[in-house]
């Protein structure tokens, strides 16, 4: 029952995820951070289980961490992270398949901002803008009808908060908490969140 939207604009990324964590019929909590550093200029929102949304993105970013001390600070472009992470996806299949679908947003010097859409499957796709989870059943007439190319950063953050609107009015399960993170040319940042990651 998660829920991921990202969106591209002209010199970054925004991505934002629902906070609640739960299982059957249960809320366990509703300040749950599912948007994980991978570099100082990339980050991953994840829907998935708990278990796996945590065992992946730890994964993924140590072993980029560990890419970039093992060849003398070189680091991965946003496109090289989404593959890495889209090649292990499809090696977890037949072994112990991760139960996660991803949007992977970074920016570059060369590229400005980029997006990538990942699923449990092991596909990946560059894109302008996405949903992961039930939301995209009803913030895709959103983007079609508001995401141009050539966006500000305010423009994706209006385009991003009619997405949260839309599932508040209209997705039956309650998610009342979302954070939202930007990725430009300064980094990583948080925009906002409705409960406080820290705050455990």
């Amino acid at each position: 029952m998660d829920t991921v939207i990202g969106v591209c604009y002209e010199g970054g990324v925004i991505i934002a995820a629902d906070q609640s964590n739960g299982r059957s019929i249960l809320t366990y909590q509703t300040n749950l951070d599912k948007i994980a550093r991978l570099s100082s200029h990339s980050m991953m929102g994840v829907s998935g289980p708990n278990c796996d949304l945590v065992n992946f993105t730890e994964y993924i970013s140590k072993n980029i961490n560990l890419y970039e001390l093992s060849n003398d600070g070189t680091k991965l472009s946003t496109k090289a992270q989404a593959n890495f992470a889209r090649g292990e996806l499809a090696a977890a299949l037949r072994k112990g398949p991760f139960q996660v679908n991803v949007l992977l947003g970074g920016y570059d010097e060369k590229t400005k901002g980029s997006l990538y859409h990942l699923d449990y499957m092991g596909t990946m796709h560059k894109v302008k803008h996405g949903a992961q989870g039930y939301a995209q059943h009803f913030v895709s007439s959103i983007f079609d009808k508001d995401c141009m190319p050539n966006m500000t950063e305010e423009d994706a953050l209006n385009v991003v908060q009619k997405c949260i609107k839309e599932i508040h009015t209209r997705f039956l399960i309650s998610q009342p908490n979302f954070i939202i993170k930007k990725v430009d040319k300064n980094g990583v940042e948080v925009i906002s969140f409705g409960g406080d990651p820290a705050d455990t």
